[in-house]
């Protein structure tokens, strides 16, 4: 088949270079020339574990291209992919769907023949309606069908995820568009992984609604963390004993400075807005959101009661600065609001990060960015481990408490055992236990 991804970030890239491993012919399109330019020079503008060899691999075998002509993309397909991004409107916390409806315009102009349009970002319910609106004012005499097929990738195993997915959901009721969306992941279908067929609006709330629940899981592991602390429980044992249950599941039960990335902190507000709007409100993504941006101001106060009570003129080293490991992402990352508190406390910060360094830089000028973590850690008073990158799970912590003034650590992420950390000469600081 003939696929056009619409947009070359992080989604449109992975996919378009999965669907290309499967045999399709895949043009991704990009509006940024700088982008085009690098992708077919081999370089790519996001860190994304495998994703460098998967793309060379495809552009070697001639099916997978890259360009920033849109029209010439768009004609002839079988299947174009909306996969431009949607972050959260200033002001209203709405989902911009600006880039969404320029896009559709463009492809309605370019179309030549049958055609399936797939809304594959992460769109509010109803968006579906509107582009067919857009599509139906322009496009004569062409069979033009609009699908919803939302990404369930994480970043930093989004290959995996394509390649060996829970389920994919395509919304649609229109039988031709069915048949295409088959052919377009029939290897997946091939090995078994379940293929949920809904309406479009059913598979455009299903994105929000799973992003909002796992959001919730993280949130009520990290109030039971607090809980742990004040009452001398261990949250990790706490964490297991309840995600033995099948009914619960283990997964995203792991306490910590609150969650961040490129999803959940704006579909959760999505999600808010759009129940606002229907005047059906979600009381308990509220409480969500609400707590989740609290945690992570209060993860920096945590840091300056470890250091007795005052950040001033201290010197405070944070490990880690993405929002997760494996990925150069900064959007919503805790270390934005910890390092901010840290620095409102009167501390000066040093930062190191395996992959984030140069869009740290961006965000946050006013840190020194250092080589390592024991560079980083040289004179501090104390070393605080952000995000959980294998690197930091292996420190020398002996050469890491002699290069310090004063060796605290405080482990947001619970990767070391506290003993072990103590042995080491440091005075210890974890969540919840």
């Amino acid at each position: 088949m003939r696929i056009t991804m619409i947009g070359s970030g992080y989604v449109g890239l992975v996919s378009g270079a999965c669907f290309s491993d499967f045999g399709h012919d895949v043009i991704c399109v990009d509006k940024d020339e700088s982008k085009i330019a690098a992708l077919e020079a081999g370089r790519m503008p996001i860190f994304e574990p495998g994703l460098d060899k998967l793309v060379a691999a495809n552009v070697a075998a001639g099916r997978l291209t890259f360009t920033t002509d849109l029209k010439s993309a768009v004609a002839g397909a079988d299947a174009v992919f909306i996969a431009v991004g949607t972050p959260s409107r200033r002001g209203d916390g709405h989902a911009d769907l600006s880039y969404v409806f320029a896009a559709t315009r463009e492809i309605a102009e370019a179309v030549t023949g049958p055609i399936v349009i797939v809304t594959k970002s992460t769109v509010p319910v109803g968006t579906g309606d509107k582009v067919e609106a857009i599509m139906a004012e322009t496009v004569n005499g062409h069979d033009v069908a609009v699908v919803s097929n939302p990404e369930f990738l994480r970043e930093g195993a989004a290959i995996g995820d394509f390649k060996r997915p829970d389920r994919i959901v395509i919304g649609t009721e229109d039988t031709r568009a069915m048949q295409v969306m088959r052919d377009v992941y029939r290897p997946l279908y091939l090995n078994e992984s379940p293929i949920l067929f809904t309406g479009r609006r059913t598979a455009e709330l299903i994105k929000y609604a799973a992003n909002a629940f796992l959001a919730t899981k993280i949130t009520f592991i990290n109030e039971i963390a607090d809980l742990c602390e004040a009452v001398g429980a261990n949250v990790q044992d706490v964490s297991r004993g309840i995600g033995l249950d099948n009914r619960i599941g283990s997964k995203f039960l792991h306490a910590g400075p609150g969650y961040g990335g490129s999803c959940f902190p704006k579909d959760t507000l999505a999600l808010l807005k759009t129940a606002e709007d229907y005047e059906t409100p979600v009381r308990i993504v509220e409480a969500v959101v609400q707590v989740n941006d609290n945690r992570k101001r209060a993860m920096g106060r945590k840091v300056i009661k470890a250091l007795g009570g005052d950040g001033k003129g201290k010197t405070v080293a944070v490990l880690g600065l993405t929002f997760k490991p494996n990925t150069d992402d900064m959007r919503d990352a805790p270390s934005l609001a910890i390092v901010q508190s840290l620095i409102d406390a009167g501390a000066t910060v040093r930062g190191y990060d395996p992959e984030g360094m140069e869009p740290a830089k961006a965000m946050m000028p006013e840190i020194a960015y250092c080589k390592d973590a024991y560079e980083a850690a040289t004179g501090a008073d104390a070393v605080v481990i952000v995000t959980e990158w294998d690197v930091f799970r292996a420190l020398d912590l002996k050469r890491l408490a002699s290069v310090m003034g004063t060796p605290v650590m405080v482990d947001l992420r619970n990767i070391y055992p506290p003993a072990e950390v103590e042995r080491a000469g440091f005075a210890y600081s974890s969540i919840g236990r």
